[in-house]
């Protein structure tokens, strides 16, 4: 069968780490299902994979919200949205702490940086808001990379960020597309599909990822990791859910540890020579073992520091490990 666990590796040694060409949906699920007892197997192939088609560099990136709640969006894992009764309070940071976390940001070895707003998309104000912010950074000899997730563009949006300085953008596609519905009902799966193509065709870095664990299938989440392998994202952030109080998806349980890790190597080997980097929910799903696990099984870049709204691993903890792991950090003069 083309999907039976028990070849599935043998065939992504030939095709993946051989060749670099991604596995598809049908032996992503295959992964998905193996054993416990395989799991080290799979992270060991996904980290082989890792190293010859990414290299050994991890990229490091903070990333801090401009705007946090208020958002008008129903996003259920969100506790940034309007219409629900989480504890998230819709707050602005000025632009001398936005330069301030940026500063911090650069001090621990980062060279991204990326704003972020709880929006449905960016308004004039927002953009003149983060314009603002870019220059500010610039202004105090701050030479880290700028990201920005700001929701939904329209084609005028993406053209003012390039011209901002914005180099690479973040629009998740969530989950996946059949699931879609489930997670979101204010905007569509094809709306941010369709600003994903906007940022590639203006010049912006994509970067597009998802959140395991809400309710998804197995074969929802193969399905995710094809889609995601069709939009050839620069970098894929892994999300994995942390139930927020008032939420919808409040009262789903922490994904496993095991799955969590079936993830990380499945979606290496749909996504061979992509930034797959650690986001929010490791801390809980896979505490320091699992991070360690996922560094040397396909993961080659971190968020460190706080999310948006979820406290993050210290950034000096994250540092030491990939000091131990013996994993260089890339630095701003490659990356650019």
């Amino acid at each position: 069968m083309a999907n039976d666990p028990t070849d599935v590796l043998d065939r992504a040694r030939a095709q993946v780490l051989e060749h670099g060409q991604g596995l598809g949906e049908v032996d992503v699920l295959a992964c998905l299902q193996l054993p416990d007892e395989r799991i080290a197997e799979l992270l060991d192939l996904a980290h082989e994979v890792r190293l010859r088609w990414c290299g050994d560099e991890v990229e490091v990136e903070g990333i801090v919200s401009v705007k946090t709640g208020g958002c008008p969006e129903d996003c259920h894992f969100c506790s940034q949205s309007g219409r629900f009764t989480s504890p998230v309070r819709a707050a602005r940071l000025d632009v001398a702490e936005m330069v301030r976390a940026a500063r911090e940001t650069r001090e621990t070895g980062a060279t991204e940086f990326c704003i972020v707003a709880a929006v449905r998309g960016p308004d004039e104000t927002l953009l003149d808001e983060v314009s603002d912010v870019v220059r500010a950074i610039r202004a105090d000899g701050n030479d880290v990379q700028i990201a920005c997730s700001l929701g939904i563009l329209s084609r005028d949006d993406a053209d003012r960020l390039v011209d901002i300085g914005v180099h690479r953008y973040n629009h998740n596609l969530e989950t996946a597309r059949s699931y879609f519905d489930s997670v979101v009902t204010t905007h569509t799966w094809e709306e941010r599909r369709d600003t994903l193509d906007l940022v590639r065709e203006v010049g912006m870095e994509v970067c597009c990822g998802a959140i395991v664990g809400m309710g998804e299938t197995l074969e929802q989440r193969a399905e995710l990791a094809a889609q995601l392998a069709e939009v050839a994202p620069h970098e894929v952030p892994l999300n994995f859910l942390d139930p927020r109080p008032g939420t919808p998806f409040a009262d789903l349980p922490v994904l496993s540890a095991a799955d969590a890790l079936r993830a990380v190597g499945g979606f290496r080997l749909a996504m061979p020579s992509t930034v797959l980097r650690f986001a929010g929910g490791r801390e809980v799903t896979l505490g320091d073992l699992g991070t360690r696990d996922g560094l040397l099984g396909g993961v080659n870049a971190v968020i460190v520091g706080n999310y948006l709204t979820t406290l993050g691993r210290p950034p000096s903890e994250d540092l030491a490990l990939l000091g131990e792991l013996r994993m260089p950090i890339k630095t701003l003069s490659s990356a650019i």
